[in-house]
């Protein structure tokens, strides 16, 4: 209903639309005083935040209708510069999706005695989930067809699918708005009906008790942090749900899930620095959580259940790359705690998937993801399997199942497609299972990719993931896009892109830049990047680039650089401190108001992110983030060429971040360079749904690269 509203005023504003060409938009100054530790800030641009019940009212009120002009006219003016672009952007747009097989089909995994299947069909946005029972020649049984689900909304997500342990109902959530919050329903898969049963606000996932009725899931709070934990029963009004568990403080957030063995139910609790875990009986849902280990503050562990054991990975005693250790059911206190794989400086433990037979480890070595294969009889004759490949990402994937040799792995590198393999375990043999099959003329020993190390301030080394066209020459002339992200300890591993193509067959190089904030290189490096670290996040990207023009891989006439979300805030500030080094940039869904947003804990994820970038309402804190902070940063100077994009819903980084970011970029600076916002008023962080549509906003910000780089053609 409200995109209706939006639409139809903005149809009453055409004139906005109609220009051939149209002036860059003014955005009106009203200044807003912001004190705190006996300073004043001046933020002129601050009324264009909107709440909730403003953008979501049946009838817009006055300041929603001046917002929502603003950023349909920054439209306009971006439709303005791009209109010689239309026809390439469209050509590039039906590139990118000729390279998808359209009818596709996943690897089937085998669960409880059915397998499950994930399908697409030739022109269809979004998958057709479905299982056959015991055998793959088994007749197909229908889950949910997502295409028909998504019929009347401009976005729509399925997320959570869950089938019950008797295997007849199945539990999803549905997103119709991108605020990522979702209601859930229950299908019967016997009948084909849909149950009564509805639970709103929720995560979008569930987790079975083993008595097929009950479930527990997690409900959000008003600035949308995962706070609750209820039990529902079938058959009755969530109304009459039972709250389990309240996260009270508000920098943890919270979840529910169901150890592989199926034996129980755990609540986890987690911050950024701190985790907390309590379980229960699968078989007993009426009965009381039990707490594992009480929270602490810099220790961080999670569990998994074997064979009358928990393992626990944990950076207890300052094992900073994590251990795992053990205890056996019962009093799980962490005086009980076992040593099971000891600590290493040089390998980061990221995660475990234990079977009957074996245990398997993702680890990182030397910034490259790894797959560890350990005997529970033979631990210490461990070993990684070999993929053939020296920079490349790996993972356990889907393995649902607790008693096989088999273990799939997903595997991709920047020239090797996603590929899906299934390992033997016992026989030590590796099986393509499938790979992603990229469409017209692709082939991948046209293109090489490169791993570099680059000396940055302090003498750290950052790792450099990087492809091209053969034939690419280093000679300062070509045009080259750096990417990264560098913060929460996320890792931007070195990952194949059929979309990426467009660019590298127009005489593109892709660098990626593992910088600090990111944990390729283990904890260590996630901790350097963060708090009072967080500006070396900025000039690694930054000594990234230089070196990339000093090898002569690029020039500062043809270096671009991307980033989204806490990767946008990379951009805002990098172009704050070295605007000189790049030609173009994108910031895509950036978060580039830091002060003012950690200061409203009104706003979703605020509370929960203190530990990242620590807490304004400390001086010391606000005194550091006000030095990096792109809209606080803004000065009257040169800036490169910017597309900015973002969505009206964003519930992560909400929109007039940017917007008032583009604002204050106009009023300031004295270039005469493209200066871009471009807001999906239909969608949120993410973009829009559907595998096709969401690519048209890549084309957009390829279209826009390949323009200043004199290659759209």
């Amino acid at each position: 209903m409200f995109n209706v509203l939006i639409i139809n005023y903005l149809r009453k504003n055409r004139e906005i639309m109609e220009n051939a060409e149209v002036k860059f938009p003014i955005a009106i100054k009203k200044a807003k005083e912001l004190k705190i530790h006996g300073e004043t800030r001046i933020d002129n641009y601050y009324w264009m935040k909107l709440s909730d019940e403003q953008k979501n009212a049946k009838e817009l009120d006055a300041h929603t209708k001046e917002v929502v002009s603003y950023l349909e006219a920054e439209n306009a003016y971006t439709k303005s510069k791009t209109t010689h672009l239309e026809t390439f952007k469209d050509d590039l747009f039906k590139e990118m999706v000729g390279r998808i097989k359209q009818t596709d089909e996943s690897v089937p995994y085998l669960k409880n005695n059915y397998y499950y299947l994930t399908k697409y069909e030739e022109g269809k946005e979004y998958p057709i989930y479905t299982r056959k029972k015991k055998s793959l020649s088994a007749e197909s049984e229908l889950l949910i067809n997502v295409n028909e689900l998504a019929t009347d909304y401009e976005y729509y997500s399925a997320k959570g699918l869950s089938v019950s342990p008797n295997n007849e109902i199945l539990a999803y959530g549905e997103d119709t708005v991108s605020r990522r919050i979702y209601k859930i329903v229950f299908k019967n898969l016997v009948t084909g009906e849909y149950l009564a049963d509805v639970i709103e606000n929720t995560t979008g996932g569930l987790v079975w008790a083993n008595d097929n009725t009950t479930v527990f899931y997690t409900r959000k709070d008003e600035i949308l942090r995962a706070y609750k934990i209820f039990k529902h029963i079938l058959g009755t009004s969530s109304d009459q749900d039972v709250e389990v568990y309240h996260e009270k403080d508000e920098t943890f957030s919270t979840y529910v899930y169901k150890t592989k063995s199926q034996k129980y139910i755990v609540i986890g609790s987690h911050a950024t620095v701190s985790s907390e875990f309590r379980y229960l009986d699968a078989d007993n849902p009426n009965m009381e959580f039990k707490l594992f280990q009480p929270r602490r503050r810099d220790h961080e562990y999670s569990i998994s259940h074997y064979n009358g054991h928990w393992y626990i990975l944990t950076n207890k005693d300052d094992a900073k790359n994590f251990k795992v250790m053990r205890v056996a059911e019962g009093d799980t206190s962490i005086e009980n705690w076992m040593p099971f794989i000891d600590h290493d400086t040089k390998v980061f433990i990221s995660g475990l998937e234990i079977f009957k037979d074996y245990l398997v480890i993702d680890e990182r070595r030397d910034g490259i993801t790894k797959v560890r294969i350990m005997p529970w009889d033979d631990i210490p004759n461990s070993y990684n399997i070999d993929f053939g490949e020296e920079v490349y990402m790996a993972h356990a994937s889907t393995n649902p199942e607790y008693n096989t040799h088999i273990v799939r792995v997903f595997f991709s590198s920047m020239t090797t497609p996603s590929s899906t393999f299934d390992y033997n375990m016992k026989s030590k043999e590796l099986v393509l299972m499938k790979r992603q099959e990229v469409l017209g003329d692709f082939d991948p020993s046209n293109y090489q990719s490169e791993r570099l190390m680059v000396k940055a301030k302090g003498g750290v080394m950052v790792p450099v993931s990087l492809v091209y066209k053969k034939g690419y020459k280093k000679d300062g002339k070509q045009p080259l896009l750096l990417y990264s992200y560098g913060s929460y300890g996320h890792s931007m591993d070195p990952y194949f892109s059929s979309v990426r193509l467009s660019l590298l067959n127009r005489g593109f190089a892709y660098a990626i830049a593992h910088i600090r904030g990111g944990q390729e290189m283990g904890r260590a490096w996630y901790d350097d990047g963060k708090l009072f670290n967080k500006i070396n996040t900025f000039t690694d990207f930054i000594d990234v680039g230089q070196y990339l023009v000093d090898h002569k891989y690029t020039s500062s006439d043809n270096l671009y650089a991307m980033g989204g979300s806490a990767g946008g805030l990379l951009i805002g500030a990098v172009m704050n401190m070295a605007p000189d080094l790049w030609k173009g940039m994108i910031a895509a869904v950036p978060f580039v108001d830091v002060v003012t947003t950690m200061l409203d804990e009104t706003i979703p994820l605020t509370t929960g992110e203190f530990d990242e970038w620590g807490n304004p309402k400390d001086k010391a804190y606000y005194k550091y983030m006000m030095t990096y902070s792109p809209y606080d940063n803004v000065e009257s100077k040169d800036y490169p060429s910017l597309l900015i994009t973002t969505g009206y819903h964003d519930s992560q980084v909400q929109y007039w971040e940017p917007a008032k970011w583009i604002a204050k970029l106009r009023e300031m600076k004295t270039d005469n360079n493209l200066l871009l916002l471009h807001t999906d008023m239909g969608a949120g962080h993410g973009g829009k749904s559907g595998r096709f549509e969401s690519l048209r906003e890549t084309a957009l910000e390829y279209a826009f690269l390949l323009d200043l780089a004199g290659r759209a053609e």
